[in-house]
This record gives structure tokens, sequence and C-alpha cells, in this order.
């Protein structure tokens, strides 16, 4: 303990050392032994692993303006993942700077690329509860109206489940003693399901998927996210960048929100990096709010970066209440989207 403490020390003396404009630095690492028993007349389970996850948050002020800049890891793993946040240091500083300079972005479409973080964002919010069946049983989600049908385009397609990637959500069975499953949401741009706890699967005539969760044992189960992922494409972020003539690459993440009902998003993202004529222009806007259409958004989708990343410093409420972990991620995802 006593390590991981000066460890964390230093990082934050480094962030105050980078630049005269660094007021204060959060430094923050945390890691969660789970061990879980489930125990029935038909099955007999046990799991046990260990989850770590850390952030680093530059605080940055002019004199007029505060800002704060934001990098984190995750991952199944112990506290050696720790380690990493060195290299996110100058990344959460030089955000930190980037967002004084910032200007505001006039509203109007654009062209986008979106980071895997907000890929990831995006993945979350637009089929994350709204594909939680037992939002079906109630008739709150339209996806329930949509499945077999197009949603997004033939670059779209989605996975979700405690195995389709590893990171803080990653698990070997549910809260109800359901098998982790890789669910495939959305296959080249048409939803093919949802994901459900074993009471919504019983309601609705089809089978658990491994995503009963709870927030711990004194609350009931309901369908909760586990890992939310874009799958990877064929290009790389310097031929995306190169095909935009006028739009933004979208960075960082604050919060989102949906409306399952009716298929709105709402997305609040930290910056916004203008991309002019295939290039870069160095001129950066912040913050960025992003609306619009779910299946109109995934509909535009157009290219997908050859890479991918997963996010699980986050965590999810069911309304406002019932928080648990959650990840989610993706590749770069160029698309048409409206900013604000």
């Amino acid at each position: 303990m006593k390590a991981l403490v000066e460890k964390l020390v230093a990082l934050q003396e480094a962030a105050l050392a980078k630049d005269e404009r660094v007021i204060e630095c959060m430094v923050n690492a945390q890691s969660t032994h789970i061990s879980k028993l489930f125990m029935t007349e038909r099955r007999d389970l046990a799991q046990s692993y260990v989850y770590s996850e850390g952030v680093i948050v530059p605080f940055m002020s002019d004199g007029e303006k505060t800002v704060n800049g934001y990098e984190g890891v995750s991952g199944l793993c112990g506290p050696e993942i720790f380690d990493e946040l060195s290299s996110h240091l100058d990344a959460a500083v030089g955000t930190a700077a980037d967002l004084l300079g910032a200007g505001r972005i006039e509203p109007g479409e654009y062209e986008v690329i979106t980071s895997p973080e907000v890929s990831g964002l995006i993945a979350h919010e637009a089929f994350g509860h709204g594909v939680e069946m037992d939002m079906f049983v109630k008739d709150r989600a339209l996806g329930k109206e949509y499945i077999d049908k197009r949603v997004g385009s033939d670059f779209v397609t989605m996975h979700e489940g405690a195995l389709c990637a590893e990171d803080v959500t990653t698990y070997a069975f549910d809260d109800e003693g359901t098998l982790a499953g890789d669910v495939i949401e959305i296959d080249r741009g048409i939803l093919k399901t949802g994901v459900c706890d074993a009471l919504s699967a019983l309601r609705l005539g089809t089978v658990p998927t491994g995503n009963g969760k709870r927030e711990n044992f004194e609350h009931k189960v309901y369908t909760r996210m586990t890992n939310t992922v874009f799958d990877s494409g064929d290009y790389t972020l310097d031929e995306m960048i190169a095909s935009v003539s006028y739009g933004y690459l979208l960075e960082g993440m604050e919060s989102g929100m949906e409306d399952p009902k009716h298929w709105g998003i709402q997305c609040i993202i930290k910056l916004g990096r203008e991309i002019k004529d295939g290039k870069l222009t160095g001129k950066v806007v912040a913050p960025i709010i992003m609306t619009g259409y779910v299946p109109d958004l995934l509909g535009s989708v157009s290219m997908l970066s050859n890479d991918r990343m997963i996010f699980g410093n986050g965590g999810c409420g069911k309304g406002h209440k019932e928080w648990v972990k959650v990840a989610d991620g993706g590749p770069y995802m160029k698309m048409k989207a409206r900013l604000g």
C-alpha cells in the first residue's frame, strides 16, 4: 500500500510540474476482488477474480477559466496496471491545455470521427438500455419493434456480453447463475436481439443471456450491460481523417443519455478537433453536445478503424439508482452527426 501511495503522489507531483497552469491533480487507483458462489439443486458455481482501475485528472486554470483533463486505465487484472498511468500523464495535461484555449462550435451537422472512447459512449447510450429486454417486457423500448430490421449501416456490428471483451465487467456467470455470453446485438446493421435476465427471458419466451446483475446482495437482479463494443473495420485513423472535407475528430466523454422509447440520444463530449480538407487544423472546440435519432446516426457510419479500445472506468445506473460496473468501446468511427 505504501508503495502504491508513493507512486500516485509522484504522478501528482509530475503533473503539477508539467505546466504552471496546473493547479491540482487527482490520481486515483483501486482494485476490487469479487468472490461469488451460486448454489441450487441443479447448479453449483464459484468464481473469484480481480479487476483494477485508475485515473489521472489534472485541473488547469488561466485565472479566468478552470478545466480538467482525464485519462484512465482499467482491466481484469491486479494493481500492476497502475504502472500504465504514467504513460497517460502527457495526454491528460495536454487535453486540459487544449480545453483552456478551446472555442465554441457552430451548431450544425458535420462529418465526424469519434474516438474509441466516444464510440463506446454511443454504443452504451444508443443500444444499451434500449435493448435491455426487461424494457421489452414493459413496452418501454422501440428496439422491440426493430428485431431483424435495419438500424445502422453495413459497417455496424455490435457485441454485448461478459465474454466479448476482457475488462472490469468480464465474469464467468451472472448473479442468477447464468453462464456469461457474447451476444451479437447488431450484425452488419441489422438488430438481431437484445440481452436479458432470467425473469425477462421467461416472460418473453427466450433464453437468458448472462446479463442478470445486481448492485449488491441487498438489491434485486435487473437486465444490465457488461461489455458493449463495436467491431473494428479496415481503415487507419490517418485514412479516415484524410477522407473528411470539413468536420471534427471527437475525443473524451463527459456523460450521455438515451430515450429508449423513441431512440433519441444525447452525448456530451469533451472536445472536438477541427478537420479541414483532410487535415487537422489545430483548432479545438469544447464542450460538444451530440444529438440525434439512433438509426440515422448509425446509418451514416461509413468508415471504421482497424483497431479497438475498451474503457471500464465508469458505472451505469438503472434510472437514477442500481449502479453497476460497465465497460464499452470500439474503433474510431466516421459518421454524420448533429453537434452543438
